[in-house]
Formats: structure tokens, sequence, C-alpha cells
């Protein structure tokens, strides 16, 4: 059994789910790890995002097993790596599993979106599912190289898509019979009932795992209550990053300074300590 399934599996009987964080580098592994969080999650958005690419399949293995070396380095956390549809065949499942498992992850999530993928709350372009059985296939075939070392998250966008729970949760039972350690039931739904609901429908073994990024106002305790093993705050730091960083150059612009209106930043050896601990510097 992979460790993390271990902990998914004590998270869901105590009813108080791991929380893992969104990091698409060594700051942001940093800071997860200064306060507080389970575990680390790669996001398709953020990585693609940093890379100045669109959340539509571009990422290939090298470079989210870049971003997994980058964190690995920095945080001793469980890293989840957010696969997409990783190619939408049983094939590039392989290779993205292969790579990414000598990459050093925890875990890997696997979604049922069909290739190319869309971003669950994009509104440019619309989502569609992959046949249940391509992504069984690719379950498996994820197995095969991963073995049991690591965890394998099936996630399913049928409630993105507008199916109903019922549905979502039958999609999720076929993922969990052919092998998932764990199963995500993704919502956009903003009041959170869509979720919760999800949460009372599910009568599978595995865990269950839930990304709040529309219903944020649900705390880690209501989560777990509802029978969540796993919340994942996919994209949080890096849209606080940018919000902050636009504040900074802002007040750049109209002041002269970055620090004239009281704008925070972090000491020069703050940086440096990211990658050495034992470094100094004299701001």
């Amino acid at each position: 059994m992979a460790p993390l399934v271990a902990r998914l599996t004590a998270a869901a009987d105590a009813r108080r789910p791991l929380r893992a964080i969104g990091a698409a580098s060594a700051v942001a592994a940093k800071v997860a790890v200064e306060t507080g969080f389970d575990a680390l999650w790669v996001s398709g958005l953020e990585v693609s995002t940093a890379l100045g690419l669109p959340d539509e399949n571009v990422l290939g293995p090298r470079d989210l097993a870049d971003t997994v070396l980058a964190l690995t380095r920095t945080a001793a956390l469980p890293v989840i790596v957010d696969i997409d549809n990783a190619g939408g065949t049983p094939a590039t499942a392989r290779r993205f599993a292969g790579d990414l498992t000598r990459a050093g992850v925890a875990a890997l999530c696997l979604e049922d979106s069909a290739y190319p993928k869309v971003n669950s709350f994009a509104l440019h372009r619309s989502q569609a599912l992959a046949r249940t059985d391509t992504v069984t296939e690719q379950l498996a075939a994820m197995r095969d190289v991963a073995g049991t070392q690591v965890a394998l998250i099936a996630r399913t966008e049928a409630l993105i898509c507008g199916g109903s729970v019922a549905e979502a949760v039958e999609r999720a039972a076929a993922y969990a019979a052919c092998g998932a350690d764990a199963v995500l039931i993704h919502s956009k739904d903003p009041t959170g009932q869509q979720a919760l609901a999800t949460a009372a429908a599910w009568t599978g073994a595995v865990p269950l795992v839930t990304v709040p990024t529309a219903f944020a106002h649900l705390a880690p305790d209501d989560l777990g209550t509802a029978g969540f093993a796993l919340a994942i705050y996919a994209n949080q730091l890096s849209r606080a990053a940018l919000a902050a960083m636009r504040r900074a150059a802002a007040s750049f612009q109209t002041t002269g300074s970055f620090t004239a209106d009281g704008t925070p930043l972090s000491d020069v050896a703050d940086l440096l300590q990211i990658a050495d601990p034992t470094a100094r510097a004299c701001l």
C-alpha cells in the first residue's frame, strides 16, 4: 500500500482531511512547510501558467517532473501531481506515470476529460468526457509502471460537464473498481451543496478527495465531517502571489518605491534560504 493511501484512510476514519496546497515552485513549497500543510499539489493550471502556456494538454512529463524535483529538494512533503487526462491514451498515461514515479511522486491524479482537456472553470471552451473504458485502461497502464507505492487518484469531471451526482458517483465507482486508490468528484457549484451531496452518496471503500476552489467557504472541518479524506487547495498560492506582485508593482509606479505605502516584501535572505537554509544576507 502506498504510504499516502494509509494516511488518507486514517484521515477518512478520523473525519479530519489532509490538506494539500498547490505548489508550482520551491518558494511555494517552502511556504507550505512553514504553514503546516500535509502535502503538495502540482497543478496543471499553475505549472502551465508559470511557463506561459494554456491549460490545454500542453504540458509534458518532463515539465511536471522538473517541478516535482524542485519541490522535493525543498520540502519533505508528499507530492501529488495533476496529470490531467495524461494525453488521452493508455500509452501516454504509461509514460506520464513512469517518468513521474522515477521523479519521486507520492500520488498521481488522472481525470476523465476528453483530449484535449479544458480547464474546469473555463467559459471559452466546453469540456467533454472520455469513455469510461479508456480511463480504466489508462489507470491499469499507470499501475503497471507505478507499482503500489504510488497512489492513484481518479478524478471525474462528470459534474463539470453537467452530469448528475448519480452519474458522477457511477464513474468514480468504476475507477475505484479497477484499482484507483482514491476518487475525486470535481464540482464547480459555488454553494458547495453539490460536493456535499457527492460525499453523502459515496459508499465506496476508497477515500474521497475534493478540490474546494469554487466553495472556499467550506472549511476543512466541514469537508472532513462530510466524508472527504483530502482537500486540495489547488491554485490559491499562485493567485495570492499574482495579486501581491500587482500591488507591489502598482505601488512602485505611483510612489517610485516598492515599500513606500507599507507593501510587505520578504528579505533578500529569505529568498536565499529557500534553496540554502544556511545562507545569510545583509538585507
